[in-house]
């Protein structure tokens, strides 16, 4: 018997300076069962520093290589934004920049990431579609210990520099650009 998501529901406040766009979002977000609290927020991060009237939610970890974490397709079914977290390998991030306008992976995971990164940065260099950005660990990590089944949240962004809180935490987080 399979085990079933744990459901979230999420409140967000959005208040990007950097894009000029305020707005609130109603989020419902299944964290898989193979899914920690700490990817659980890392997706909702994503979905913050990109939020949009068209972003969704996909299937995620349990989709396979045919979804990313988080999409935006246009009115023909093209992917224009596809956002993964985490650390995808080579050939997944290779094929999501050939199937999408824009390519976003946000990497989080501590000593994991270096690693991870020195062994496919060479031969992602080219795709001049892809944005790979580090997390910081001691942050993503704050964001997982927030997640509760039901979450009220401001993110505001602003100079790259993003703040994510609740009514009783807030966490300051500023990602680093590796590509």
């Amino acid at each position: 018997m399979a085990i079933k998501a744990t459901i979230f529901r999420v409140t967000l406040q959005v208040s990007d300076m950097d894009r000029a766009y305020y707005s609130g979002h109603a989020l419902t977000i299944a964290q898989h069962s193979s899914e920690t609290d700490e990817r659980t927020m890392v997706r909702l991060l994503a979905f913050a520093l990109h939020a949009s009237e068209g972003l969704k939610f996909t299937e995620g970890v349990s989709a396979g290589e045919d979804e990313p974490d988080i999409w935006q397709k246009n009115l023909t079914g093209d992917i224009e934004v596809w956002i993964d977290v985490g650390l995808p390998d080579e050939k997944r991030i290779r094929k999501a920049c050939n199937r999408s306008k824009q390519v976003f992976v946000y990497a989080y995971g501590g000593r994991t990431v270096e690693p991870w990164w020195q062994s496919i940065a060479g031969t992602l260099a080219r795709h001049k579609n892809l944005k790979v950005i580090e997390l910081p660990h001691a942050a993503t990590r704050a964001l997982g210990e927030m997640a509760k089944k039901t979450m009220a949240l401001q993110c505001t962004i602003q100079d790259g520099q993003i703040w994510m809180g609740d009514s009783a935490n807030n966490v300051f987080i500023e990602p680093q650009i590796l590509l």
